[in-house]
């Protein structure tokens, strides 16, 4: 082959090359297992667009992302607590957009993106609280708990299990939640209290409940969505949104800053804010209420109008200093405590 051919083969090489690569999305996942996977194998589906999905939970999902911030591998990050995402966004570490979808959304969707100088986005929300393998509770002799105060009782010492809020949303929820509820003094000593009870503190916010779907834990600390999913797949767990208020959350989603694909970050963004793709939670069980306002919400779902919720200040626990003042006031006044 001449050297002309040679290189005008090269070239057509290399855009051939360019063009496979701008097919791909690399997607960081932070809800469960099944959700992620249906929502990466959907879009792919959709658009042609390979789609490479790793799923961590919130908290481990920001910590990448910030390590590897120097030089991004991921393009979006959707799912898990807003704290994080909110984080992130303080940080600079996910990028600017307004999406086309951003008309069709609940208020409390915009009210998270607003909060983030648009850098990220609610696509569904959930309350916090409990549930209880009923089996494991009646064996045990255990009294029905009602509300937060009841896992502090001394019979329920190595039955409670929650996620490290390190690395879980799901967990510095709790924490921000008792901040917010208690008072900080106060809403440490519950900790505090708490901890004395705790049989282990897991990665993932949603598997203490898996735990106690299986009967290997009787309370799991989780958002109650979790704990319906394991009640509707025929496990005796009963879902308690505690007497004293509770906390919730804002799921969310985040284009990751540098991101190498962008056009098809922003391709998945507007996708995964589209009734279609929302009402995919239904497929596997997760009963969360969706951002977009012509998305379905389960029957199943705990009815958030029905709960006792805290005015849950987003801004402040989001916030990078906060959350971090508060990770190390645990670590070292709640997690070295002796059990």
């Amino acid at each position: 082959m001449s050297l002309k051919k040679l290189a005008g083969a090269s070239a057509l090489a290399f855009v051939a090359a360019g063009a496979a690569q701008a097919d791909k999305l690399t997607f960081y996942c932070s809800a469960q297992e099944d959700w992620c996977q249906l929502m990466a194998n959907s879009f792919q589906d959709a658009t042609g667009i390979d789609v490479a999905m790793t799923r961590k939970s919130s908290g481990e999902t920001f910590a990448q992302i910030k390590a590897e911030s120097a030089n991004p591998k991921g393009d979006v990050w959707w799912g898990g607590t807003g704290d994080p995402h909110l984080q992130a966004a303080e940080e600079g570490l996910t990028a600017e957009y307004i999406s086309p979808m951003r008309d069709q959304l609940h208020p409390w969707a915009i009210a998270q993106a607003e909060s983030a100088g648009n850098r990220t986005i609610g696509i569904y929300s959930g309350a916090l609280g409990y549930g209880y393998n009923s089996d494991l509770l009646a064996a045990n002799n255990l009294p029905e708990p009602a509300c937060w105060n009841d896992l502090l009782k001394p019979e329920y010492k190595g039955h409670v299990q929650m996620a490290n809020p390190n690395s879980s949303g799901t967990a510095y929820t709790t924490l921000a939640t008792m901040m917010q509820l208690f008072g900080e003094d106060e809403g440490f000593d519950f900790m505090k209290g708490l901890h004395k009870n705790i049989n282990q503190y897991t990665k993932s916010g949603s598997a203490p409940i898996k735990a106690a779907g299986r009967g290997e834990n009787t309370v799991g600390i989780v958002f109650m969505h979790d704990a319906v999913k394991q009640a509707v797949s025929g496990f005796p767990v009963k879902v308690v949104a505690p007497c004293e208020g509770t906390g919730y959350e804002i799921g969310s989603m985040s284009i990751i800053d540098g991101a190498r694909n962008m056009e098809e970050a922003k391709k998945f963004y507007d996708w995964a804010l589209s009734p279609e793709a929302q009402n995919l939670a239904l497929q596997v069980n997760a009963f969360q209420v969706p951002s977009n306002k012509g998305a379905e919400t389960s029957d199943s779902a705990p009815d958030m109008s029905q709960i006792k919720l805290i005015d849950y200040d987003f801004k402040k626990y989001g916030s990078s200093d906060e959350r971090k003042r508060l990770l190390k006031k645990w670590d070292d006044e709640v997690s070295t405590l002796p059990q």
